[in-house]
């Protein structure tokens, strides 16, 4: 659906991307993560045709988009993070303004704008003042105009920034239901837990390249890989050191007290091998558990913002011989 290839832009000496590559499968939800500053606006607005890159490419079904801007804005709804200035129209006349603007008027304006506005909880509004609405509402205004010309792509600009708890979870569930009726999006955010829900595929930036990207599922697992394993031992201590010295996917091990921390280059599959193999060497085994990977945890940790608290517990522990 959307290849971005070797995107750059600069601004002055400062680099806000630096050879940046995406690729969106056709009917992803997809999440745009990173730092403030990471590059995720300037290549929203970039794929949106708001803004030129000084080089790459970015092809939406195949097609050069940057060399037919004005059919590339025929296949996108952009929803930015700024709702714009039109406070003194009703939001009926703010629908059939940018209705007009996609070339329909009358009747046939009226029915799509009111569809939109049902769809997004609007339906009893169009009376109302834009200024009026309160900030989730202009939200889904703001999503409403975008959908107005059934665009094969949204792309959306932190969307939820600013938004209560309920209003969020109500506008996910409008997202989810768009995608659910076939529309790629495309969505920018720093409410990682959001999109940890929310989304099928997640790419991570920062500054201004593509650190990780994949399946929600793909990025947490590798992640999951990366953390320590520790297993609480009520008996036979050196058995248990003997067979993880040995074992071909442990990389280094930790003691304190009764518990072993294990770097372990495996999968949950292995995992479950590994305790089998502890239990059969006689070790009595009274806690075994590796903390679940998150999308928080992967964010932070490409971005070097925080280290992994289980690690953090285990900073001073000495190596048992390896």
């Amino acid at each position: 659906m959307l290849k971005v290839q070797d995107l750059k832009k600069t601004y002055g000496k400062y680099h806000a991307l630096d050879g940046l590559d995406m690729e969106i499968e056709k009917g992803a939800l997809y999440g745009f993560l990173g730092p403030n500053g990471a590059g995720k606006t300037t290549t929203i607005k970039i794929i949106s045709g708001l803004l030129w890159p000084d080089g790459g490419t970015v092809r939406i079904d195949g097609e050069d988009a940057l060399a037919s801007p004005c059919r590339l804005k025929e296949k996108i709804g952009y929803v930015p993070d700024y709702f714009g200035v039109y406070d003194n129209l009703k939001v009926w006349e703010y629908m059939e303004f940018f209705a007009l603007c996609y070339g329909m008027e009358g009747l046939t304006a009226r029915k799509r704008s009111q569809t939109l506005l049902d769809q997004v909880g609007l339906g009893s509004k169009t009376d109302f003042y834009v200024d009026g609405l309160s900030r989730g509402m202009k939200q889904r205004l703001c999503l409403a105009r975008a959908l107005l010309h059934s665009p094969e792509l949204l792309v959306m600009d932190e969307p939820a920034a600013g938004l209560d708890p309920r209003t969020r979870r109500e506008f996910r569930e409008t997202l989810r239901e768009l995608n659910k009726q076939g529309m790629t999006i495309l969505i920018s955010s720093h409410l990682l837990s959001d999109l940890a829900e929310l989304c099928t595929d997640v790419g991570i930036v920062d500054g201004g390249k593509m650190l990780l990207t994949g399946s929600v599922e793909e990025v947490i697992e590798k992640i999951h890989t990366s953390k320590p394993v520790i297993i609480t031992v009520y008996d036979n201590m050196g058995a248990a050191i003997a067979l993880l010295k040995e074992h071909r996917l442990v990389r280094s091990l930790s003691v304190k007290d009764q518990e072993i921390m294990v770097q372990f280059a495996g999968s949950g599959r292995q995992e479950s091998r590994l305790l089998t193999e502890l239990i059969k060497a006689g070790v009595q085994v009274k806690g075994f558990v590796r903390e679940a990977g998150s999308l928080e945890a992967v964010f932070m940790q490409l971005t070097g913002h925080e280290e992994e608290r289980v690690v953090q517990s285990y900073e001073h522990i000495n190596e048992s011989g390896l």
